[in-house]
């Protein structure tokens, strides 16, 4: 039966179901909300629960999300979006007509401004790809077939249209929903999106095993312009390429460029003749034409085939933007411009694509604008015109933050270069920090800012040092990770001085484990030829970009958090180079020594506070260094105390490690002194606030104390603190 003249089913909450999408043999010709036969989630009105603000979603459950939010929810009464309520899924998106998903797109474009002004979470980048989401889920058949998105901020509006609406407002919240998909928590999340550029290589090993096991869902994998920038999608796209299997990528370019500088080089437009262009090009007569052309010129001879090649390929590039003919040269067949806030353009060009069998890697090129929603939300006919001042006073509290380590570096790095023509930065990760902007605007020629192509950073900050410059290399902790063959090869092994700045070490609250910083005590002081090392505060932060300027002969790390400083009103001198491999002692005590590495010396401090009060003399001791070790320090510590207690804010393997190697090694283990590590536990630490994830890791103050007080058996008084 032909899909025009299919007979409508219905929701369970009343609304005919049609699809709009081309057919396919291997999806039903009627979908229905209430049946599962077809679709794996069943969401019915009498199944809904919806989940109190003080209970959290359990996993399992995300198939009985209400579909609207709570009515006590300020922004549920403030906003009136009766399209939006009536989805529960993407399935109930097939019947809409044209007219009524552009009234949804700007219902759901309300509806996440309002979440912004809420929570705070600037939601931009998916507010600008309102439009691309819902004609994705009207002409694919999610969650049957698979949508990959490449980072995570591009996807609350595909988290609201399937069935996560009620749970937004936990986003980034212990027990909440993540802020990157998770193929944990909806099984509309196809593969799991936090650093990006994996989506291309997940979805091609998707659509290979699909042809292998002899299935028919599509792929759509979805990049952004910052992905285009790391090396790993142009692998992907060359072995597409390749293997010629079908798969759709859809090119999300929210700044109008393909370049990586936006403010250079002209921008692409589009216009009237460039949508007819990208609609004949996905046409299927258009493309089936191509392909026979392409087969009688193969009969004719080689010599014809290729020169017939290099007239499409010429013809193409005229029509297209600058940059397009690259990803036919990988093998993808490039479709585009495409106005991605134009719902029948994209409904259009993504029905032609997804109708065709056989045809190979499609690149769909999708412009969006990162500034629709505001000026459109104004004109919507479903408000009543009133800006919501809530809205620019959320936009104004981002502008006031608390000093970061960020900042303190950043400064100090300034001072120093002032003197040091040499010093250069080369940045890299999906955004720069704030406080980098400072020493972009005073040395823009001695600043390097490499996107997310961390690979590529670090050899590129080690020629800069054979150069004769000294680079510092600012890379956030989980980005480093993607680097380390680098780092090895082409720094450590050469003994080539870099300095490396690993910042958004240790947790980093909302943003869960897929950008903490767990790994990087362990993975570079393993390292034969680095120097490791991480304040303890601001001060101690000074004097180590001193040292790291310092050192010549040698590459050299120090990691400090992504949260504000310890706060101490002191006015921060000229850095002093610190002697390689020399630790201190903080406060003397006489039953135990709490040996803390980086910011959570800070946290030995509080315990040895709460201690004192019980009558227990503590010391405190800050390494500063984890490679080398002080090792007259731990002579020192083990030989005057009974216990020693490593503190770490990194995984098994780091700074405690190095410590027992050093102290059985050295035949300290053999005499009286008990070693104890307290270290990150073995597992991934979901989102939640600061706070919350060090009472989960057991890092807290009182978490160290409750931990001396068990070496010293008062084991009641330990339970009291670990319950406080």
């Amino acid at each position: 039966m032909d899909m025009a003249t299919a007979p409508a089913t219905h929701c369970s909450f009343g609304i005919p179901i049609h699809s709009h999408a081309a057919s396919s043999s291997s999806f039903p010709n009627r979908l229905d909300c209430s049946s599962s036969s077809h679709f794996p989630l069943h969401l019915e009105l009498s199944t809904i629960s919806i989940f109190p603000r003080s209970s959290s979603p359990l996993k399992g459950s995300m198939d009985r999300v209400c579909a609207r939010p709570d009515i006590d929810d300020f922004y549920w009464e403030k906003i009136s979006t009766p399209i939006l309520d009536t989805i529960e899924n993407p399935i109930c998106l097939k019947n809409l007509s044209l007219k009524e998903l552009k009234q949804l797109a700007g219902e759901l474009r309300l509806e996440l401004s309002s979440i912004m002004s809420s929570t705070q979470i600037p939601l931009s980048a998916s507010i600008a790809a309102v439009e691309l989401t819902i004609a994705m889920h009207h002409v694919f058949h999610a969650p049957v077939d698979k949508i990959l998105w490449d980072v995570g901020e591009q996807t609350y509006a595909h988290k609201i249209l399937t069935g996560r609406r009620s749970l937004m407002y936990t986003m980034r919240q212990k027990n909440g929903i993540s802020g990157f998909t998770s193929r944990f928590e909806s099984e509309y999340d196809a593969f799991g999106a936090g650093h990006g550029c994996n989506s291309i290589s997940a979805g091609l090993g998707m659509a290979v095993a699909r042809d292998m096991k002899g299935r028919r869902e599509r792929i759509v994998t979805v990049i952004s312009n910052l992905t285009t920038m790391a090396g790993q999608v142009y692998e992907a796209m060359s072995n597409a390429g390749y293997l010629d299997s079908n798969l759709v990528v859809v090119l999300n370019d929210s700044r109008h460029s393909l370049l990586p500088k936006v403010d250079e080089g002209p921008k692409t437009s589009i216009n009237a003749l460039s949508s007819t262009l990208s609609k004949l090009q996905s046409s299927k007569s258009f493309r089936r034409f191509r392909e026979a052309a392409k087969g009688v010129t193969k009969r004719i001879g080689r010599g014809m085939h290729e020169w017939a090649a290099k007239v499409d390929e010429y013809a193409r590039g005229l029509i297209g933007p600058l940059g397009s003919t690259l990803f036919d040269e990988l093998g993808l067949y490039y479709i585009g411009p495409v106005d991605g806030n134009n719902i029948e353009d994209l409904v259009c060009v993504l029905q032609e694509v997804a109708s065709l069998d056989s045809m190979g890697p499609v690149l769909v090129h999708v412009i969006t604008d990162d500034n629709q929603g505001v000026e459109n939300n104004k004109r919507s006919d479903i408000t009543d015109g009133q800006e919501d001042d809530s809205i620019k006073s959320n936009f104004l509290h981002y502008d006031v933050r608390q000093r970061t380590y960020g900042d303190c570096f950043v400064e100090t790095l300034v001072s120093e270069a002032e003197k040091d023509k040499d010093i250069v930065v080369v940045n890299t990760g999906t955004m720069m920090e704030p406080s980098l902007e400072l020493f972009r605007e005073k040395f823009p020629d001695r600043f390097f800012d490499v996107g997310m192509a961390e690979q590529h950073a670090v050899t590129f900050a080690s020629g800069l040092s054979c150069g004769g410059l000294k680079p510092f290399c600012v890379i956030p902790s989980s980005f480093l990770q993607r680097a380390y063959d680098q780092v090895v090869h082409d720094v450590d092994q050469q003994k080539i001085p870099v300095r490396f700045v690993i910042t958004s070490a240790g947790l980093v609250g909302s943003d869960g484990p897929l950008q903490c910083g767990a790994f990087d005590i362990t993975f570079m002081s393993c390292l034969p030829n680095m120097i490791v090392m991480a304040p303890s505060d601001e001060i101690e932060l000074v004097h180590m970009v001193a040292t790291a300027i310092h050192v010549n002969d040698r590459p050299i790390c120090f990691r400090y958090p992504r949260g504000a400083l310890v706060g101490r009103d002191q006015t921060i001198c000229d850095g002093v180079p610190i002697e390689i491999g020399e630790g201190r002692v903080l406060v003397e005590g006489k039953d135990v020594a709490l040996l803390g590495y980086g910011s959570m010396v800070q946290n030995c401090l509080k315990a040895h506070t709460l201690l004192a009060k019980l009558g227990i003399e503590v010391t405190v001791a800050d390494a500063r260094f984890c490679k080398p070790l002080d090792i007259k320090l731990l002579r020192q510590l083990c030989k005057h105390h009974s216990f020693l207690i490593t503190v770490e804010e990194g995984s098994i393997g780091g700074f405690g490690s190095h410590v027992a190697q050093f102290i059985a090694l050295d035949g300290l283990l053999d005499g009286s002194i008990k070693w104890r590590p307290i270290v990150l536990p073995d597992s991934y630490i979901e989102h939640a606030s600061p706070n919350e994830q060090l009472q989960q890791a057991g890092l807290t103050g009182h978490h160290i104390a409750a931990a001396t007080l068990s070496l010293l058996g008062r084991t009641r008084e330990a339970l009291q603190f670990m319950c406080s």
